[in-house]
């Protein structure tokens, strides 16, 4: 099938655009995509306290985080088919209460194979309400609207990365790192209650596409060698992975670096969500300006610049020249993320669950390989972190450009 026809097939989808876009449902769609960032970020303070009962590295807790981030990739492949044949609902519930387990799991742990255990056992069921949350959006929307949603989706979720290393640093200091897995449960479990009485199935049965597994395997691939998904979701996944590399090496670089206390690194995160919720702001009226690709483009632009301040500063940088590093990735990132997953997904509106699910693979695949290379490189911990930002934002943005000018070229008459 030609990619004007899929097009055109796609955009017969009935989609529910008379559903208005309201904060509740912003809210709830933020919820289902942070739980999986709010169960990672949370941790990081706390990773002194666990490495000396536990007896291990922060450096070997990293592991904590590669491992869930593989599962979450691999987990969701199976999900995305699983909610276009079966519908959201069951599927997003099913995935939070399997959370709630790996939770216990977690929390309980005496060793670190049993705190991994616990970890990979919270991805599989946060995947579920993550990956589906994009889709679910897509059900409901599509066009501005869409990239509208998607982008205050982005500005709420920011709040899980932004605030949560500090209350993570809070219930460390006060309760013991295990009364962070506790919280974290809850959470899982209020998300579900809201979930299922305030916005339930949004995928009726005959809009679902049951398709063997063969036909998902066809499926899959289809989308993969589609430029219109591949080329911009695979520059979004490198974008991403960037983001979760500045995660997993900011233990190092603020605590064990610059000797911030765990408070101190949690507060440091809370101020950096400002800037994300001043570029999500920014991106849909500068989108409906200048276009989404443009402002995506530029977005790209600044985060890799961001990562070439940490290579070309000085090699032990204070935390004004990190933070101007910092503030520029975010900014690039909140700009270029929302616009960037609106152009992938747009097109592919009858394949909702797959698109959403292959596009959540990358990335979280993506997020692995660059916090597995964060906890083995041998370089400071703020040179290995600008070489990875540096070079994922190129690739991204070389992806981008040639996404971009083969959109002109398809849509020229």
């Amino acid at each position: 099938m030609s990619r004007q026809h899929q097009a055109a097939s796609d955009s017969v989808m009935p989609t529910e655009t008379s559903t208005p876009l309201t904060g509740k449902i912003v809210a709830l769609l933020a919820a289902l995509s942070a739980i999986s960032i709010l169960s990672t970020n949370i941790i990081l303070p706390a990773f002194p306290d666990i490495g000396q009962q536990l007896g291990v590295s922060s450096r070997e807790l990293g592991l904590t985080l590669s491992s869930f981030f593989i599962t979450f990739a691999l987990a969701q492949l199976v999900v995305g088919p699983l909610a276009d044949h079966f519908g959201r609902m069951r599927l997003v519930l099913g995935g939070l209460w399997l959370f709630v387990a790996g939770t216990l799991v977690a929390g309980f742990a005496g060793s670190l194979d049993m705190l991994i255990a616990g970890r990979v056992i919270q991805a599989l069921g946060a995947c579920a309400a993550a990956v589906l949350a994009r889709a679910i959006a897509r059900d409901l929307y599509e066009g501005q609207t869409l990239a509208r949603a998607l982008s205050l989706t982005m500005i709420a979720t920011a709040t899980a990365p932004g605030f949560s290393p500090l209350l993570g640093s809070l219930l460390t200091t006060t309760l013991g790192w295990r009364a962070i897995f506790v919280m974290v449960g809850v959470a899982a479990v209020v998300i579900a209650f809201f979930y299922a009485r305030g916005l339930g199935e949004t995928l009726p049965p005959e809009r679902r596409t049951p398709q063997s597994v063969t036909q998902v395997v066809v499926a899959y691939w289809r989308l993969i060698a589609d430029e219109r998904f591949i080329l911009p979701g695979t520059a979004v996944s490198l974008l991403m992975s960037g983001l979760f590399a500045s995660f997993a090496a900011a233990p190092a670089i603020l605590m064990s670096g610059m000797g911030l206390s765990s408070l101190q690194a949690g507060l440091y995160f809370a101020v950096t969500v400002f800037v994300v919720f001043a570029a999500g702001m920014a991106a849909p009226p500068l989108a409906r300006r200048f276009g989404s690709r443009t402002v995506a483009t530029l977005g790209l632009t600044t985060a890799m610049l961001a990562g070439c301040l940490l290579l070309v500063g000085p090699s032990d940088p204070g935390l004004g020249w990190y933070s101007l590093s910092m503030a520029s990735f975010l900014w690039g990132m909140g700009l270029a993320n929302p616009l960037g997953t609106a152009i992938t997904m747009e097109p592919f509106g009858k394949q909702a669950g797959l698109a959403s699910a292959l596009f959540g693979f990358m990335t979280m695949g993506a997020a692995a390989i660059t916090t597995w290379l964060v906890s083995i490189l041998q370089y400071p911990p703020v040179s290995s972190l600008g070489v990875i930002q540096t070079s994922v934002c190129l690739v991204a943005l070389l992806l981008f450009f040639s996404g971009n000018h083969i959109e002109r070229q398809t849509t020229r008459p």
